[in-house]
């Protein structure tokens, strides 16, 4: 693998008014490197002031993978909790230019959609996916951190606390027949189909009125995060306990990992 291929890359594209966005790692499920999470930052800021885009879609390269998630290895370098308070921020300003861009959003997801790549395809408007998709945080399993309050939030407002508790306290990866009927889902549609329904929804949105969308959007946005209750010590507590670091050890080393609850 090249180093550009290690680091990932996101692309965008722009034709008659529909700006794509590519999620650019397939060896790896398309996880999130942080160029990867800067590189959207940069999109977002882009996208944000151009008023010919009508309608923006993100979607993973290769068919396999939304976005699985932020690379692990990438947790190899965290020392203190006051780490997973930094990251989290930094997570929760991406994710917050995403959803507060002012023109209908559109994930179009094939296949796994994890962890961070969850936030992504929460943070859009719309979501379609192919029957065999997969959503969830199981990293109770896997690393044994935590998502901020307002990731949260987002989760708890389109799948609700019942579900939310599944994905995070007992690990559940939610198939796509699930999400569709909570409501995550707009359309689940075969792996060929993807294009053909991407492009009629697109269409359906770019001659909408724009400033009926973005208000609305923006008034729903604001409601999710009305008045989130303060989490650093939560992230502090979590991010630097000793079974993070168990958790991003045996990751790494690909073996179980032995939860000590401390």
């Amino acid at each position: 693998m090249s180093d550009a291929d290690a680091k990932g890359s996101v692309h965008l594209a722009v034709n008659a008014g529909v700006a794509s966005v590519l999620f650019d790692r397939p060896a790896a499920r398309n996880a999130m490197t942080w160029s990867m999470y800067e590189r959207l930052n940069e999109i977002c800021e882009q996208l944000k002031a151009d008023a010919s885009v009508r309608v923006v879609t993100f979607r993973g390269a290769g068919g396999q993978a939304f976005v699985a998630g932020t690379d692990i290895e990438q947790f190899t370098t965290f020392t203190t909790g006051e780490d997973g308070v930094a990251y989290e921020k930094q997570i929760d300003q991406c994710i917050a230019r995403l959803e507060s861009l002012p023109m209908p959003t559109v994930a179009a997801i094939e296949g796994w959609t994890i962890g961070g790549g969850l936030a992504i395809a929460t943070a859009c408007d719309f979501r379609i996916a192919t029957a065999g998709s997969r959503f969830g945080v199981p990293i109770a399993k896997t690393l044994g951190n935590c998502l901020s309050v307002a990731n949260l939030a987002r989760l708890s407002s389109v799948f609700g606390v019942p579900r939310v508790k599944r994905m995070l306290m007992l690990a559940e990866v939610l198939s796509a027949d699930e999400a569709l009927a909570c409501g995550f889902l707009l359309q689940l549609v075969e792996p060929g189909e993807m294009d053909a329904a991407l492009g009629k929804l697109c269409e359906r949105l770019s001659v909408l009125a724009p400033v009926t969308q973005s208000v609305s959007k923006e008034g729903l946005r604001r409601l999710v995060n009305h008045t989130l209750p303060p989490d650093e010590d939560l992230i502090r507590r979590c991010y630097g306990s000793a079974d993070f670091h168990e958790g991003v050890s045996a990751f790494v080393g690909k073996r179980s990992p032995a939860w000590k609850g401390e």
